[in-house]
């Protein structure tokens, strides 16, 4: 089995978000996160099996997961890996310009947001505010030039250590990504994966960020941006129009081009999930 288009995007994610149900109303566990991957290619998971076996290799190198077991869900063979981000977390927070601590996505869910980001023709990938890299490292598993910015230090070196573990070279920068020019992504069309939800501080950066390539002619005429939003009134104080992101959407002119509902580690214990919202430049 192999993942292509956007059908195959949308029948992992469906499945992903059923799993994911599925596992958090019969986790016992008590660990600060935690999250699951199909052991193997399976029914509703048309996954490349070396794609899938990288998956498991980033969560096996990475500090953050110190324990993981198999089980079944719904019928499919599961590894769960369960993890603490607390030091990750605090060092995020100390940098004056960092819009939003270190939460990861689900690292199944960064592949299928990738994913749709090839489908759509992107060749290139910057994960701006990349926390542990978790969505750069997909992209180039799916052989896309792939690279990542964050600002702290230590989750820089950590996506160094997970880089040459792996093999998986997605080049690593420990920059302000408010402050860096992107005239250097790769060939192609881009896709520009923003971290951080719009009522944390995620708008400041994505601001910074759109604007950017807004005034560059080349990259505005290929650019693609990926945005996790909240559908959570409680957690949006304006409009939850797609994700919290309807104003800047408006701002700028995008064109949104799909939606993505994908688990994360904020959202484990809500019944939905995290919306990805896929908007282009036009």
């Amino acid at each position: 089995m192999s993942a292509g288009g956007a059908r195959d995007v949308k029948k992992m994610a469906e499945s992903l978000a059923m799993l994911k149900r599925e596992f958090a109303r019969t986790y016992k566990g008590g660990s600060h996160i935690q999250e699951i991957l199909p052991g193997r290619p399976a029914e509703g998971f048309p996954i490349d099996p070396k794609h899938l076996r990288s998956l498991h290799e980033f969560a096996g190198c990475n500090p953050i997961y110190h324990n993981s077991f198999e089980q079944e869900v719904s019928g499919v063979p599961c590894v769960v890996y369960e993890g603490d981000i607390s030091t990750y977390w605090l060092d995020s927070i100390k940098h004056g310009s960092s819009c939003q601590p270190f939460y990861p996505t689900w690292i199944l869910s960064a592949y299928i947001a990738v994913l749709r980001a090839k489908s759509l023709g992107c060749r290139s990938l910057a994960d701006v505010g990349s926390g542990d890299g978790r969505i750069a490292y997909c992209g180039k598993v799916l052989g896309l030039d792939s690279r990542s910015i964050e600002i702290d230090g230590a989750l820089v070196r950590l996506q160094s250590s997970i880089a040459e573990s792996t093999g998986v070279g997605f080049e690593p920068v420990c920059a302000d990504a408010t402050a860096v020019g992107y005239s250097a992504i790769g060939p192609g069309p881009a896709a520009f994966f923003i971290g951080g939800l719009p009522q944390m501080g995620g708008d400041i950066l994505a601001d910074s960020v759109v604007a950017k390539i807004f005034k560059d002619g080349g990259l505005k005429k290929s650019a693609t941006f990926v945005l996790a939003g909240s559908n959570s009134k409680r957690s949006l104080s304006g409009s939850t129009r797609n994700g919290g992101w309807g104003a800047l959407i408006e701002r700028y002119g995008l064109a949104v081009l799909d939606t993505v509902l994908l688990p994360t580690v904020w959202t484990f214990d809500q019944a939905g999930g995290t919306p990805y919202i896929f908007a282009r430049l036009i």
